[in-house]
């Protein structure tokens, strides 16, 4: 399986842009992230397809900066350790 990286960096301007029109409740975002973490963490190895790890590897992070700042860091922290895990079996 190729490898690829977790990029945690802030959203960029044009990520917030779009999003700006629509901003999430925090307790919709925190089940949502929630809910990826646990499908991750029922795993043993990396189970999904190429295009959804691009998918996830954008949007989780993106998800966070709708939180808190401590919160999101631990939310994005949480999902780095379970994205190497994943990658190392």
């Amino acid at each position: 399986m190729a490898t690829l990286g977790v990029s945690l960096e802030a959203p960029t301007q044009a990520n917030l842009l779009r999003c700006a029109s629509a901003q999430p409740h925090p307790d919709r975002v925190r089940r949502r992230l929630e809910a990826i973490l646990a499908e991750m963490r029922a795993e043993k190895k990396m189970g999904w397809d190429s295009s959804l790890q691009l998918l996830y590897q954008e949007i989780f992070p993106d998800m966070t900066y709708f939180l808190p700042e401590e919160e999101g860091a631990r939310y994005r922290a949480d999902f780095e350790r379970e994205w190497r895990r994943l990658e190392a079996a």
